[in-house]
């Protein structure tokens, strides 16, 4: 999100500890209609390319384990594009690398839609808090998702209610297998 004309840049610029909780949903009032529908506005969301410096040798998908981010390299990108997988956007980046100029990483935007089903949620934590809009839970050991909940336009998102979770088709494992092979694992969950 380019944030370069928004009147209240330098209060969304710099991440604060402690906020009034009304200031923080006045700004992120002021964001809303910047993003696309459904996406969160979490306390702790950052704006912006991710930014940094990149050591050793990356393949062309790179999973972001401690953001649960997916960075790919444009190559690679146009490769899955081509395979009409659905909603496959990237993002740039401002990423550099140590010792050499490197490939260029795109960020993928991944939507959160689909929910795990009811059965993996434990009793009483089915909503969110209602000022963080985070659920309290842990994810399950073996996940089920939500048939009804998932969409038909993507071909990868994350859920929802377990926005840690990103759900890839089979076309869209077929796809990462055919052209980065060995850069993300997988794993089939039932569906209920």
């Amino acid at each position: 999100m380019d944030l370069s004309n928004h009147p209240e840049r330098p209060k969304l610029e710099k991440a604060r500890l402690e906020e009034d909780f009304s200031e923080f949903e006045r700004l992120r009032s002021t964001l809303r209609p910047l993003i696309p529908k459904g996406m969160p506005l979490d306390p702790g969301t950052t704006f912006g390319p991710s930014i940094g410096t990149i050591t050793g040798e990356l393949g062309p998908i790179v999973l972001l384990r401690s953001e649960f981010h997916m960075l790919v390299r444009r190559e690679a990108l146009e490769l899955l594009q081509s395979e009409n997988l659905r909603g496959l956007l990237g993002c740039a980046t401002r990423l550099r690398f140590r010792r050499r100029v490197g490939p260029e990483f795109l960020e993928l935007q991944i939507e959160p839609h689909g929910l795990l089903h009811p059965d993996c949620i434990p009793l009483g934590k089915a909503d969110p808090c209602s000022k963080c809009r985070r659920y309290d839970f842990s994810r399950p050991e073996h996940p089920i998702l939500d048939g009804a909940s998932l969409p038909q336009h993507l071909d990868l998102f994350r859920l929802a209610n377990f926005p840690t979770v990103l759900i890839g088709t089979e076309r869209f494992k077929e796809a990462v297998e055919r052209h980065a092979p060995h850069c993300l694992s997988f794993r089939e969950l039932p569906l209920r």
